[in-house]
């Protein structure tokens, strides 16, 4: 309703001229937002209005038709938003579904302008209204990338560029591609941006299949102009954007005035576009403010966009990017967030998306993990005790650089340095017991923050002179009253309203026979000032009684004034007011000296961050080489799950003897987790976080490949089978003998023949060729017999029971163990029986399929004369009948132990040989028709 009383005030000159700039707006994207800001309320119309009636208000009966009745051009679909109502839609378009927002306001003089925008990558403008009341981990990168390539000799060359405004971070790359943009892939999860800037796209098919990469990884593209991308003043601009001191930590930033643009002239091109579409040369806040450096691809291991989401590294999201699940078992990131600061959230979200490669960084992390492991009193009171209490510097830093801190800023900062000395003092206090990692926790930890502490000395004694702390425990931030007289003089008249306000207190209290401060509370509410509140169980004690008046209702209890408070909170409001204005010059100053330390902010956030990750990985894990062997390995997700007592299982990859292992067995048996749990625990390796295993030794892998699941993608005419292949292909073309490739199912999507040969294809090549360590799962019993032909191929099953129900039926239990060797048989019509198939259904299905069995074997298919095949057949049952007739022709009775020991086993190599024969004769056969 206040929405609507707001509109009211809307006057028909208003609207009409509304209408005007209205219709005169450009056509936008869909994935453009549009919202007009109306002095107390906003609007939005047309396609936007019914997406904030189904988001906000979740129905579209919250619509109106804003205009004159009968003027069809002069009438809009609106929805009218609250303050509160936009600041959520705004939060939700920009980091939740990857919209663009603009909005527009009225000018002084009535006419309209665009008064500031946002997008995914581009939150500069907006931080104040999504960051207002929350703090947001990973879903506020505000990075964007922009892209530029060119094909040579039928290979592309990528130009990639990236940016960070919140931390003032600028980076370049360029490389080399093939027709699938798979290193493009790797580099965008590895980033880990929220838009991409392309030049305007064309319809050949390489522009195609980038689109379809961008958008594979949820990033939105951002079409712009070539002149965007033109690299004329490219040097000109980065000498007054970059700092001219080089931090010590940055050893591989490019020194200023480094000439690096004209060796990578695609990467150069793609800044320039960046350094257009983000302004950054229309603030003077920027200049000398950044850092670039050169983002080498081949420093993390790489994800494609499958592995990505075959891993469940994140929480799932739906096609507008809300999250479909929220447990935390759901996914890697919900198990491994134990964080306890917003930076350390979101420096987690970087590392899942970046596991390392280099062995000496990832014992650096282990070691520090396997301090905090041995030591729980250590871990505990960090975590617990102190990190807890810190805020989120990333953002307050980012504040205090564009001068839009408060006092209240200052304090939170000034509050979580006087935190820090204990953070060192409980690592120093385990130095003994900590040994050989009590250094690298000192150089990791204890002297950067110590050294920081002595770089916010000066910071805090300004707080400590200037800020008024007793005003501070009631929540309000003003400045000491000895600076001035006039200060002085106004605030010895609060104390007096204060006291009178609580002398008012306690007569309330006396009147309505409640206890004070318990019953009753005297508080400041921001709209009424200075208010009485009950619980909604004493509210009957206000009924009748004229002498108070009801200001509203709400869960916390009901609010009520009588005369003397509102008397006295008018006066009290009134001298703060004055008060403020009095102590603005001192604040400004104050503030003026805090941005100064921005940097120092920015840095701190880093070594806590660093710090809340490493203290949130548990779990053990060992290292080794060539060789990736986990005994007793478990899925961190799946374990974590309520009423699931997970069955652990070994895996073992070793190159040239181990390295292809072939799992079969039946539907819902846990050879998808299998295979998965896999990718997760070399993937926790890499990041430096202990694995769910007894014990583990991992080879580093430069790429994690997946092909998981069956998915076809109608609007871009892409189906099923089409989309398996073209993941397959990415993975061949991206792999190395270095690799871990996953495989669930595979050739599933077209005919059983042509399935199977690709399948088998393609494991030989994976196998032989590119010599990957590869997990595959499938179907296909026949793939077994490739660990005959390949020496590193190697067959595994996971196992099953089956019993009669009693219902001439058979049930089947799930084992869920992994062992050698190959499943026999197949049981998806068990599977069929255990979710309750028809009985005739069942039925008629084992006897086609016992038909289809038995005419391969005998030649009665339709596809050609089995002779050959039942001569095969025929011959394999003698061999056996033979061996058993001639163990019960003996008279066993009649020997001596030892003599039916050497009988037995006289028959058992006859039996051998003839077997061997027979086995020798299938094989000459399938040479001889091949």
């Amino acid at each position: 309703m206040a929405n609507l009383q707001a509109k009211s005030k809307w006057s028909i000159d208003d609207e009409i001229g509304f209408f005007s700039f209205y219709k005169s707006l450009p056509e936008k994207a869909d994935t453009t937002y549009r919202v007009f800001e109306h002095g107390e309320f906003y609007s939005t119309h047309e396609k936007d209005a019914i997406l904030a009636a189904k988001h906000i208000f979740k129905s579209v009966s919250a619509m109106k038709e804003l205009g004159r009745k009968g003027v069809s051009c002069l009438t809009v679909p609106s929805v009218f938003l609250s303050q509160l109502n936009f600041e959520s839609l705004a939060r939700d378009l920009l980091l939740v579904m990857q919209y663009r927002l603009e909005v527009y306001r009225q000018l002084p003089n009535r006419k309209w302008e665009l008064a500031y925008k946002g997008s995914p990558g581009y939150l500069n403008e907006v931080e104040e209204i999504l960051f207002k009341n929350v703090d947001i981990a990973e879903q506020t990168s505000s990075a964007v990338i922009a892209v530029k390539y060119i094909l040579t000799g039928g290979q592309s060359t990528v130009g990639l560029a990236f940016a960070d405004s919140r931390s003032c971070e600028l980076m370049y790359a360029e490389f080399s591609d093939n027709d699938h943009f798979s290193n493009l892939e790797s580099a965008i999860i590895q980033l880990g941006p929220k838009e991409c800037i392309v030049q305007k796209l064309d319809s050949t098919h390489e522009a195609a299949t980038l689109t379809e990469v961008i958008k594979r990884s949820r990033v939105l593209i951002t079409e712009r102009p070539k002149s965007d991308f033109s690299m004329k003043n490219i040097d000109q601009d980065l000498k007054r954007l970059l700092k001219t001191k080089k931090k010590k930590s940055d050893q591989d930033e490019v020194p200023v005035g480094a000439s690096w643009t004209s060796d990578h002239p695609l990467a150069a091109s793609s800044l320039s576009s960046l350094i257009h579409y983000l302004e950054l040369l229309s603030k003077d806040e920027n200049f000398g403010e950044f850092r670039i450096r050169k983002f080498d691809l081949s420093q993390f291991m790489k994800l494609d966009s499958a592995a990505y989401s075959a891993l469940n590294l994140f929480p799932e999201r739906n096609t507008q990017g809300i999250v479909q699940h929220s447990k935390p078992v759901d996914s890697l990131y919900g198990v491994l967030n134990n964080c306890q600061t917003v930076q350390g959230q979101r420096l987690l979200t970087r590392w899942i998306k970046q596991p390392l490669i280099d062995v000496n960084h990832l014992e650096e992390r282990l070691s520090v993990v396997e301090a905090f492991v041995e030591i729980s009193e250590l871990r505990r009171s960090l975590a617990d005790e102190h990190l807890k209490k810190l805020p989120d510097f990333d953002r307050l830093s980012k504040k205090f650089h564009r001068k839009k801190a408060s006092l209240q800023d200052s304090y939170r900062v000034y509050q979580a340095i006087k935190q820090l000395p204990y953070i060192c003092e409980s690592m120093e206090k385990h130095a003994e017991e900590l040994e050989s990692n009590y250094n690298l926790l000192r150089e990791m930890f204890i002297a950067p923050i110590r050294q920081l502490l002595l770089d916010f000395e000066k910071f805090t004694e300004m707080l400590d002179s200037t800020l008024d702390f007793k005003m501070v425990e009631r929540h309000e931030y003003m400045v000491k009253c000895d600076f001035d007289p006039e200060l002085q003089r106004l605030r010895s008249k609060m104390t007096e309203v204060e006291e009178e306000m609580e002398e008012a207190f306690t007569d309330a209290a006396t009147q309505l026979k409640l206890e004070k401060g318990k019953t009753i509370k005297l508080e400041l509410a921001p709209q009424f000032g200075y208010v009485f509140r009950v619980t909604c169980k004493e509210e009957k004690a206000l009924r009748q009684n004229k002498r108070f008046t009801t200001l509203d209702t709400n869960k916390a209890g009901v609010r009520f004034i009588n005369s003397q408070l509102q008397q006295l909170s008018d006066g009290y409001q009134d001298l703060r007011a004055s008060y403020e204005a009095q102590q603005d010059a001192v604040v400004t100053e104050i503030m003026s000296i805090a941005c100064g330390y921005a940097e120092p902010m920015h840095t701190l956030g880093d070594v806590l961050a660093k710090l809340d990750v490493l203290l949130s990985f548990a779990q053990p894990l060992g290292t080794g080489s060539n060789l990736i062997k986990l005994d007793q390995c478990r899925h961190p997700c799946v374990e974590r799950q309520d009423d699931v007592s997970f069955i652990a299982n070994d895996v073992l990859l070793k190159k040239e003897e181990h390295n292809f292992i072939i799992v079969t067995g039946p539907n819902m048996g846990g050879k998808s987790t299998y295979i998965r749990q896999v990718g997760v625990a070399v993937l926790m390796a890499q990041i430096g976080c202990f694995v769910p295993c007894d014990s583990v030794t991992v080879t580093l892998v430069d790429a994690i490949l997946a092909r998981v699941g069956a998915g076809d993608c109608q609007a871009q005419g892409v189906s099923t089978f089409m989309a398996e292949m073209l993941e397959t292909s990415s993975i061949l073309r991206s792999a190395s003998a270095n690799s871990l490739i996953i495989v669930d199912e595979l050739g599933r999507g077209t005919s059983t023949y042509d399935g199977f040969g690709l399948a088998w294809a393609i494991s030989r090549h994976v196998a032989l060729e590119l010599k990957s360590a590869c997990l595959f799962a499938t179907h296909f019993h026949e793939m077994t017999s490739l660990a005959d032909e390949v020496p590193s191929a190697v067959n595994y099953h996971v196992t099953a029971l089956t019993s009669a129900d009693g219902n001439d039926g058979t049930s089947l239990t799930m084992l869920y163990q992994v062992r050698p060797g190959s499943c026999d048989r197949s049981f998806g019509i068990h599977v069929a029986e255990c979710v309750d198939f028809p009985r005739s259904v069942i039925n008629a299905a084992k006897r086609k399929a016992a038909e289809l069995e038995d005419s391969y074997v005998t030649g009665n298919a339709e596809d050609g004369d089995g002779s050959d095949r039942r001569k095969v057949k025929l011959s394999g049952q003698r061999i056996v009948q033979d061996f058993l007739h001639s163990v019960k022709r003996e008279k066993w009775n009649e020997l001596s132990d030892s003599e039916a020991a050497a009988k037995l086993s006289e028959l058992k190599r006859k039996a051998t040989d003839a077997g061997n024969e027979y086995v020798d004769g299938i094989l000459r056969g399938l040479k001889a028709s091949n």
